[in-house]
């Protein structure tokens, strides 16, 4: 059997193979407008990786926001990354118009790879999405946090995420 979360307490499969501590960051191609990224292209530094299934939803809005406002005291030391299916058009009008700034978007629309190689692709809805995850990457590449919402709908353990970032300073 798969691995699985609940959406709105209804059992969703992940597609694609869990990521754990330890683990070397999978590579990904996601956009960032209409320029193509990967893990390579993202910093060097320690990098902390926020998924959401849509900006456009209260939950994953304020996680943005939080991660942005939680994180601005640090951020020439680090990167961070918002990634969803939101095409980038919709990420770049939700930073402007709620004033993100350091927080950085990275959509996954075009192949859903960072969806696949970090785990994250729901499958059973009636459109793709991302379930709710935090991956904290060290400069070198090694996974030092990886968290998986058992429930989309509510919030990461942002102390966790936010503390194992820190600590790769």
């Amino acid at each position: 059997m798969g691995r699985t979360v609940t959406f709105k307490n209804e059992a969703k499969n992940l597609v694609g193979t869990e990521i754990k501590v330890g683990d070397k960051a999978p590579d990904f191609s996601c956009l960032i407008g209409l320029d193509v990224n990967t893990l390579a292209h993202t910093s060097p530094k320690p990098r902390l990786f926020s998924v959401v299934p849509s900006l456009d939803t209260g939950v994953c809005s304020m996680q943005t926001k939080k991660f942005e406002s939680e994180l601005a005291d640090v951020s020439d030391k680090v990167s961070t990354y918002t990634v969803s299916l939101d095409l980038p058009f919709a990420q770049k009008r939700f930073c402007g118009a709620e004033g993100i700034s350091h927080m950085q978007t990275l959509s996954d629309c075009h192949n859903h790879s960072f969806g696949k190689n970090y785990g994250v692709l729901l499958e059973g809805l009636p459109l793709p999405l991302l379930t709710r995850a935090v991956f904290v990457v060290d400069a070198h590449g090694k996974v030092v946090h990886a968290e998986y919402v058992a429930e989309v709908t509510n919030h990461p353990n942002y102390d966790a995420a936010i503390a194992a970032l820190k600590k790769c300073l």
